[in-house]
């Protein structure tokens, strides 16, 4: 399952235990191919919302105990029966993508925030249940973990979300900081460039360490996922924090060097 696809989805998912790899795989394809409607082609704005309140209307089918006949529905209303999986994070995901048509920028941190509750908090809660998780703290850790996971995501993709017409950075950070969307679309980092995204990594980081308990706290296979996922986004946060101008010329990714890093840190952290 080519899982880096989907930025927000378990990023080692080669570590889950095998009787969660089909239902992941059914959420899996169900994220991606309902962010796939939102991001990828050329379809206007009023087709892709279309197609995503079909996908609606699928979940609705299926809370009325249907199975829909497609290769996305039709296994994931199986495996939402097997496990008794709460449709609300589906609608919740949805909803996210549904924003991302319409919405291109973001007046604060707040904005930003309600965007992250679901547009990646889902997935985490998602993995949860399936866990047989249901621990309000822990919910609330895996909350900071994916937030914060998003906000990476967002500081890696500055250049390609321009491309798409797209900021997710305050607005009224950026004007606090003297940074215009000219200076993003140039690719230029003077003046309080580095200021502004220091602010974005540190907080990005906090949110993250708020979460990092979590890891320890799972047991088994889907702890230590957890674990590699966590550092993986402070690898990402070190490289940001580094050069914060990187990601208009060499946008931050985790190497094989990294990888091995993270997962012997991880298997002694436990």
């Amino acid at each position: 399952m080519p899982v880096e696809h989907y930025e927000n989805f378990p990023v080692a998912s080669w570590l889950l235990p095998k009787r969660l790899r089909r239902p992941v795989e059914a959420i899996y394809r169900f994220a991606r191919s309902a962010d796939d409607i939102a991001d990828e082609g050329d379809a206007p704005p009023a087709e892709r919302l279309a197609q995503l309140a079909a996908y609606q209307a699928a979940l609705d089918r299926i809370e009325r105990g249907e199975t829909p006949d497609d290769p996305v529905f039709g296994p994931l209303a199986a495996e939402i029966r097997a496990h008794a999986i709460p449709l609300a994070p589906f609608r919740d995901l949805l909803s996210a993508f549904a924003q991302d048509v319409e919405k291109k920028r973001y007046a604060s941190f707040g904005e930003l925030m309600d965007y992250c509750r679901r547009s990646a908090n889902p997935v985490g809660r998602l993995m949860l249940h399936l866990y047989g998780d249901h621990d309000p703290r822990h919910l609330a850790y895996s909350d900071a973990i994916c937030s914060s996971l998003q906000l990476i995501n967002f500081l890696q993709d500055i250049a390609v979300d321009w491309q798409k017409d797209r900021v997710y950075l305050p607005q009224d950070e950026l004007a606090a900081h003297h940074v215009s969307e000219a200076q993003i679309a140039a690719g230029d980092t003077r003046g309080l460039w580095h200021m502004m995204m220091h602010k974005q990594i540190e907080r990005a980081r906090k949110l993250l360490q708020s979460g990092a308990p979590l890891g320890r706290k799972l047991e088994g296979r889907i702890g230590l996922e957890l674990r590699v996922t966590i550092l993986g986004g402070e690898a990402i946060l070190r490289k940001l924090h580094a050069d914060p101008g990187c990601v208009f010329t060499n946008r931050p990714v985790l190497t094989r060097k990294d990888w091995i890093i993270m997962l012997g840190r991880a298997l002694a952290s436990r």
